[in-house]
């Protein structure tokens, strides 16, 4: 039902600031929650960011809360993840997540089964 294509990654400094993209296709694009993941080398795919169908409601993972902003364009079938302030320990995969299987109000902070996912996009924050 969803296909997504992240972009937007690359290499930055601490301090720097980068903007991921995941362009969407799909008729219902306009009412899946959608989510930011992110996996380091050895760690577990851990959440980072989500925001609701609507676009009213924005969460996040609590170390990166204040310096990213997650929102969305569905007129464009687009979610954006904006991150300020990089950290070393931001360096990941950045994985986008569309949900679409459920309430589009539904938060999103754990994988589920029937979830859809990009290819990902490396995030390198250097010291």
């Amino acid at each position: 039902q969803v296909q997504l294509v992240e972009s937007g990654g690359g290499l930055a400094q601490a301090g720097d600031s980068l903007r991921l993209s995941c362009a969407a296709s799909g008729r219902t694009f306009s009412s899946a929650g959608m989510a930011w993941f992110r996996q380091a080398p050895g760690k577990e795919r851990e959440f980072v960011a989500g925001i609701t169908g609507s676009g009213h409601t924005a969460y996040y993972q609590a170390s990166v809360k204040g310096r990213f902003t997650i929102s969305r364009d569905n007129a464009k079938n687009t979610v954006y993840l904006q991150m300020n302030s990089l950290k070393p320990e931001d360096t990941a995969v950045y994985y986008c997540l569309a949900r679409v299987d459920d309430s589009p109000e539904t938060l999103i902070t754990t994988p589920s089964r029937s979830d859809y996912w990009g290819q990902g996009t490396q995030v390198t924050v250097s010291p």
